[in-house]
């Protein structure tokens, strides 16, 4: 059985959670306390060098970090990872976007507000994030008014890494109420039988 190190509020560990989920694979889930300094004991750096989650242990005691990276080897042969070489690399390209275009500003937008309750001294990077998190769920919209999933009409990992972050931004402050294609692409991600909520 895998093995999953995270934190049920993270959006990078609830990526993994939610394609095990889809999958129907079973898995361990270990709570890792990011705030309590967890990431970076030398037990959990032996799994993860870089001290971050979500961390994926494998059966035979290898781990796989990296939240995008460990969707792929988890979709690998299945309906989540297209396999036709053009629509696989739009898959990736969709997953590059999250994590350069995405997950910096609606991410760490949230992280703010949420984790550590709108400090003052990171007010400006908060504005910053919220200018650029925009920018992002303005790509998306353009893609998901021309088709129902980011890369055609099938439900893949690409929608999977944007889900994350994108159903819970008004966590960090954002209206995305704006967004219709956006807002009716969130639904039909939760619509699928085998969705599972953050919490849940």
């Amino acid at each position: 059985m895998y093995k999953v190190y995270g934190d049920v509020i993270s959006g990078n560990c609830y990526k993994v959670k939610l394609a095990l989920h889809l999958l129907d694979k079973p898995y361990e889930w270990l709570p890792i306390d990011i705030l309590k300094g967890e990431t970076q004991s030398e037990e959990f750096l032996a799994k993860n060098p870089n001290g971050k989650i979500p961390v994926l242990e494998l059966e035979d005691g290898t781990t796989l970090w990296e939240s995008n990276a460990i969707l792929n080897y988890l979709a690998d042969g299945s309906d989540l990872l297209l396999s036709e070489p053009r629509l696989r690399t739009q898959v990736l390209q969709w997953q590059f976007f999250e994590q350069y275009s995405h997950e910096p500003y609606v991410a760490v937008a949230r992280f703010i507000k949420l984790y550590q309750g709108m400090p003052a001294e990171r007010q400006e990077e908060f504005e910053l994030c919220q200018v650029r998190g925009h920018k992002a769920f303005k790509v998306m919209e353009q893609q998901l008014k021309r088709t129902p999933y980011l890369v055609g009409d099938q439900y893949s990992i690409a929608d999977i890494a944007l889900y994350a972050y994108t159903h819970v931004a008004d966590e960090g402050g954002f209206d995305i109420s704006g967004y219709p294609a956006i807002n009716e692409w969130l639904a039909r991600v939760a619509s699928h039988p085998r969705h599972v909520t953050m919490r849940g």
